[in-house]
């Protein structure tokens, strides 16, 4: 069932719960999260990790001749993102 967000919202929708079973609910969804921490530890990949056991495989593609390479960026793009070709500045650049 599609939702329209923009429709505005009726009384009976915004339900008027106290205080109390807001509460109640709250510490009842608090005990019923349960997590691994020795599992949530091991997927964690900490900055400076030793990757020299990692082998990492990328197919580079030569640049194209529709593609250019920006002097500010340094990134290779398609000429359609060229906005100054003496300069050759992307239009990310140029901006």
């Amino acid at each position: 069932m599609a939702t329209d967000y923009d429709q505005p919202r009726t009384d009976d929708e915004l339900g008027e719960d106290s205080l109390e079973e807001l509460k109640a609910r709250r510490d009842a969804q608090a005990g019923a999260v349960d997590v691994d921490e020795a599992e949530l530890a091991e997927s964690l990949e900490l900055p400076g990790a030793d990757l020299s056991g990692e082998e990492l495989t990328v197919r580079v593609v030569p640049k194209q001749s529709d593609e250019f390479t920006c002097n500010s960026c340094f990134l290779v793009r398609h000429r359609s993102q060229l906005a100054n070709e003496k300069k050759m500045i992307c239009r990310e650049c140029a901006q």
